[in-house]
C-alpha cells in the first residue's frame, strides 16, 4: 500500500479505538468463552492497523462473521464494532490504493509512450526493437492464409508472387493488406484514411512504404496507445476523486458507530450499506450476488474477496489485451544484446594491439597530471604557508647590506674629496655626511661643475675622474634604493602574489571534481534534493497540478481518448479533477519522502503542504493558497526557478 493511502486514511483510524482500559477492567472476570473471543478480536484489531494485509482484512471478517450473534458484554461489542470498523476501512484503502496504482500505471505508461512519440530517432529505434515481434505476426498471418487455402508451407509457396496473390495491394492507393496490419495491428481497429498517389508519382510510393510510412505508423501506434492509456487513468483518477470524497462521511459513520455502540448490542454493519454498494458499483459493476442479504458481513467478504481481486486482473487483462504496456525488457534490449558483443569484442581487440602506445600515453598523461598536482597545486600551496610563516621577512630584489654598503662607499668617497680638495673641518666633514646620507651632493656638484669648465686640465690634474666616480656611485646608490622601494612593494604584496599563482589550479581542480561529483551523483540519482532530474519532475507536477485548480477537464471521455479543460469558476472540485490533483500529490510525496533530506525541517514542512493540498476538506480556492505558498516556500530552496 502507498504511503498516500496510510496517510490518507491515518486521521479517520483514530475514530475506530478499541475500549478503554476502564471498560477491561470492569468486564475482568467475563466467562471463559467471552474472554477468548474478546481476545481473538483484540489481536485482529491489532492486526488492522494501516497498512493492512488482505490476510488480516480476511480473518477479521470471519471472526466477525462467527460472532454476529449479539452479546451482553459491552467490551466484546465495542470491539466488534472497532473491529468493523478497521474492516471497512481496510477495505476503502485497498480499493483507493487499487485505483491508485492502476492510474499511476497507466499515466507512467503513458509517458513513456510519449517520449518515444516525440522523437524520430526514439520511433526508428523503438521499431528497430520490436522489428523481430512484427516479423513473427507476420509469419503468422502467412501461415494462416496458407492454411486457409490449403496450400502447404513450402519455400515455392513463400515466394513473392504467391504472397501477391494472396494478399492483393492496391496500385493506385495506399491499400494496408493484411501483412501490413500483422505488422502494426492497429490498423485493424483504427482503419487510417487512404490517399491516392498519381501514376507519374509511383516511383515516391516506394521510398514512403520503405522509409517513412513505418515511422509515421510506428508514430501513430504509440499515439494511440497513449491516448487509450490517458483514457484510463482519466477514468481510475475519476473514481479515485469519487472514492476520495467519501472519507468525511466514513468518518462521520464511524463516530455514530461509536455514539451508538454503547446503546445497542447491533453488530451495525448496515450503516455502511452506501460505502460498500459504492465500492461495489464501481469495482464490479454488478449488484450483489443472490443469497447475499444486505447488511451483512457476507457482502463485506463477497467485497474483498472476489470483487476487488477480480477488479485488479481484470485492469490487467485490459492491458495485455490491447498490449498498452512498453515492451518487455528483453525485446527492448535484443539490439544491444546483439550489438554489444562484437563491439566489445573489436574495442578489446584494438586496446590489445595498440597496448604499447596505450601505456605510453597513460603514462605521460599520469606525469603530466602528476606535474599539474605537485608543481602547480601543492608546490603554491607550501610557498603561501611559507609566506604567512615568514611574515614577509627578507627581501626579494636586492639586500639591505649591499643597499647599505653601496651608500657607506658613496660616503667616503665624497668625504674625501671634500677633505683634500675643500679642505674642510670635522664639523664640515660631519654635516657633509649627514647631507650624503639623504641624497645631497652639492659641494661635490659644485667641484665638478668648476671641472668640466676645463676638462683636460681637470682629467690629468685636477678631480674631475674623481668627481666623475662619485656620481656613478650616487646613480648606483639611487638605484639601489628604487629597488629596495620595489622590493618592500612587493613583500608587501607577496601573499596576493602566491594566491594570484595558484588559484587558476584550484579552481580548474575544483571544476574538475565538481564535474565528477555530478556525474557520479546523476548516475546513482542523488544530489542536493535528489538532483536537477527530479526537481525538474517536481517542478512540472506542481505546475500540472495549479493547471488543474485552475482548468477542470470534462468529466466525460472523448473518442480520441482526451479531456477539454474547462475554466473552474467554482469552489468544489468534480471527481475527476479531484483524482488527477491526487494522483499528482502523490508524485510529490514520493519525491518529498525519497529526495529531501531526512529528519530535515525541509522535509517536514513540504510534506505538511503536500498533506494540505491532500486533503479533501480544503475547496479548490484553499489548495490554490496552499499551492503559492509552497512556490514562495520552495521554489528558491528546490531551484524550481532556473527550470
Amino acid at each position: 500500500m502507498s504511503t498516500f493511502i496510510s496517510v490518507f486514511v491515518q486521521d479517520v483510524v483514530g475514530r475506530t479505538q478499541s475500549p478503554t482500559a476502564g471498560q477491561q477492567q470492569q468486564q475482568s472476570f467475563a466467562s471463559g468463552a467471552g474472554s477468548e473471543r474478546k481476545q481473538k478480536l483484540r489481536d485482529a484489531l491489532l492486526g488492522l492497523n494501516p497498512p493492512t494485509a488482505e490476510q488480516s482484512i480476511l480473518a477479521a471478517l470471519l471472526l466477525l462473521r462467527d460472532a454476529a450473534a449479539p452479546s451482553d458484554d459491552p467490551e466484546e461489542e465495542s470491539l466488534k464494532q472497532a473491529v468493523l470498523g478497521r474492516v471497512v476501512l481496510g477495505v476503502y484503502a485497498g480499493a483507493l490504493n487499487a485505483y491508485l496504482d492502476q492510474a499511476t500505471e497507466a499515466e507512467r505508461e503513458a509517458a513513456w509512450w510519449d517520449n518515444i512519440e516525440r522523437s524520430r530517432y526514439e520511433l526508428a529505434w523503438y521499431l528497430l526493437q520490436t522489428l523481430p515481434v512484427r516479423i513473427l505476426d507476420l509469419f503468422r498471418t502467412v501461415a494462416n492464409a496458407l492454411q486457409q487455402h490449403d496450400i502447404p508451407v513450402t519455400l515455392s509457396s513463400l515466394n513473392p508472387a504467391s504472397i501477391r496473390q494472396m494478399f492483393p495491394t492496391s496500385v493506385d492507393s495506399l491499400h494496408y493488406n493484411a501483412l501490413t496490419k500483422a505488422m502494426f495491428p492497429h490498423l485493424n481497429r483504427y482503419p487510417l484514411t487512404s490517399f491516392s498517389i498519381t501514376p507519374i508519382l509511383r516511383w515516391h510510393h516506394v521510398i514512403l512504404s520503405t522509409v517513412t510510412l513505418p515511422i509515421e505508423f510506428t508514430r501513430q501506434e504509440c499515439r494511440l496507445k497513449r491516448k487509450e492509456l490517458e483514457r484510463i487513468r482519466d477514468e481510475r483518477a475519476e473514481a479515485l476523486g469519487s472514492l476520495s470524497e467519501m472519507r468525511l462521511s466514513l468518518q462521520d459513520n464511524f463516530d455514530t458507530n461509536t455514539k451508538r455502540s454503547r446503546d445497542t448490542a447491533d453488530l451495525g454493519i448496515e450503516r455502511y450499506s452506501p460505502l460498500i454498494d459504492t465500492l461495489q458499483r464501481k469495482l464490479d459493476g454488478k449488484p450483489a450476488q443472490l443469497g447475499i442479504r444486505p447488511g451483512s458481513v457476507e457482502r463485506l467478504l463477497d467485497l474483498s474477496t472476489r470483487i476487488l481481486p477480480g477488479h485488479r486482473k481484470k485492469n490487467l487483462s485490459i492491458f495485455a489485451e490491447d498490449k498498452l504496456k512498453r515492451p518487455s525488457n528483453l525485446v527492448l534490449a535484443w539490439p544491444k544484446l546483439l550489438l554489444s558483443p562484437p563491439f566489445i569484442l573489436y574495442g578489446f581487440k584494438l586496446l590489445y594491439t595498440s597496448r604499447a602506445s596505450l601505456r605510453e600515453v597513460a603514462k605521460d598523461a599520469w606525469n603530466t597530471l602528476m606535474g599539474l598536482w605537485r608543481g602547480w597545486l601543492i608546490d603554491p600551496l607550501k610557498d603561501v604557508l611559507k609566506t604567512v610563516r615568514a611574515g614577509g621577512e627578507g627581501s626579494i630584489i636586492v639586500q639591505r647590506e649591499a643597499v647599505a654598503a653601496d651608500l657607506a662607499s658613496l660616503e667616503r668617497m665624497t668625504l674625501s674629496l671634500a677633505k683634500d680638495k675643500l679642505h674642510y673641518s670635522s664639523s664640515q666633514l660631519k654635516s657633509l655626511s649627514n647631507a650624503v646620507q639623504q641624497g645631497d651632493l652639492t659641494p661635490i656638484l659644485r667641484i665638478y661643475e668648476e671641472d668640466i669648465r676645463t676638462p683636460v686640465k681637470s682629467a690629468i690634474a685636477g678631480t674631475l675622474l674623481r668627481s666623475l666616480f662619485i656620481q656613478v656611485q650616487k646613480a648606483k646608490v639611487d638605484i639601489d634604493q628604487a629597488l629596495s622601494g620595489i622590493d618592500k612593494l612587493l613583500k608587501s604584496q607577496e601573499l596576493t602574489f602566491a594566491f594570484v599563482g595558484v588559484a587558476p589550479v584550484i579552481a580548474i581542480t575544483y571544476a574538475v571534481g565538481g564535474l565528477f561529483a555530478r556525474i557520479w551523483e546523476g548516475g546513482r540519482g542523488i544530489g542536493k534534493h535528489g538532483g536537477r532530474h527530479r526537481r525538474t519532475i517536481a517542478w512540472l507536477v506542481m505546475r500540472r497540478i495549479e493547471r488543474l485548480l485552475i482548468f477542470q477537464p470534462h468529466s466525460h471521455h472523448h473518442t480520441d481518448g482526451t479531456a477539454t479543460p474547462q475554466l473552474n469558476s467554482g469552489d468544489s472540485l468534480p471527481p475527476l479533477t479531484s483524482g488527477l490533483l491526487l494522483l499528482s500529490v502523490t508524485q510529490l510525496r514520493y519525491y518529498g519522502e525519497t529526495s529531501l533530506p531526512p529528519s530535515s525541517r525541509i522535509r517536514e514542512g513540504f510534506l505538511e503542504d503536500v498533506k494540505d493540498l491532500e486533503d479533501p476538506r480544503l475547496g479548490r480556492n484553499e489548495k490554490l493558497r496552499v499551492l503559492d505558498r509552497m512556490w514562495k516556500s520552495w521554489g528558491t530552496t528546490l531551484g524550481w526557478g532556473a527550470q
